[in-house]
């Protein structure tokens, strides 16, 4: 069985197509379980009618957290309200290639919900070097990480004080407590609403300073990259005017 955990704060505008996309997969997640840092929009009342068990929540990490303590399946998969699982046996092939290959917390390439090249050229750039490090200096983006759940009670979760790559801090010291890879017959859509808001090349000189912070200094424990979490109207009227 797999539980789907997804943290949220003012997702309506795209919690509904990840939801939809979850709903045509030809294996059905034991139970879906939405932490929501108390949204002030529709986020609730869409999870729930979707069936979704709504919890309080709060920080990625924090939500995470609280959100596998409620899971019951024996993977968790964590996923971000921006992303879609378009392949209908996304969860399928995820979960027999994760056992087949013996993994403890896996991820996979990922790719834009865009036609711009240079968003194509970006995410690619982003697979081959989370690839090229491996099990050795391990990437999982905290929008797609599945895992196992004894694995994530024996690492003790996401480490709450980590502001900013709490994905990859847990993924680091995953090491200790299982087998990490990435998965070879899927991939993951991915959102570019924070490309457009913060700007390509922010984002690139933001991400590039963080990993060697974490290289070199350690776990990011203070807001210094600027971290936001969750979608104010504003931002949110941004994406659909682009779309309009």
């Amino acid at each position: 069985m797999i539980s789907i955990v997804i943290p949220t704060k003012n997702e309506e505008l795209h919690l509904p197509k990840l939801l939809a996309s979850i709903r045509l997969q030809t294996v059905q997640p034991h139970e879906i379980i939405v932490a929501d840092a108390k949204s002030t929009d529709r986020t609730r009342e869409i999870a729930a009618s979707y069936g979704a068990i709504v919890i309080d929540g709060g920080m990625p990490s924090v939500g995470r957290n609280i959100g596998a303590r409620c899971a019951t399946g024996e993977l968790i998969l964590f996923l971000d309200a921006d992303v879609e699982l378009r392949d209908p046996t996304f969860l399928e092939k995820s979960i027999a290639e994760f056992k087949e290959r013996g993994l403890g917390l896996a991820t996979c390439d990922v790719f834009p919900l865009s036609d711009a090249y240079i968003d194509h050229f970006m995410h690619k750039a982003y697979n081959k070097y989370a690839r090229a490090w491996g099990s050795l200096f391990p990437h999982a983006p905290g929008f797609c990480m599945l895992v196992k759940r004894d694995s994530h009670n024996k690492l003790g979760g996401f480490d709450e004080s980590v502001v900013f790559c709490e994905d990859h801090d847990y993924a680091r010291r995953f090491k200790k407590v299982g087998r990490f890879g990435f998965l070879r017959s899927t991939k993951i859509p991915v959102s570019i609403r924070r490309l457009d808001r913060d700007g390509r090349m922010n984002i690139a000189i933001k991400y590039l300073l963080a990993e060697l912070h974490i290289a070199f200094v350690g776990p990011i424990r203070t807001n210094k990259f600027n971290y936001t979490f969750g979608h104010s109207k504003a931002n949110k009227t941004k994406v659909t005017d682009q779309k309009s």
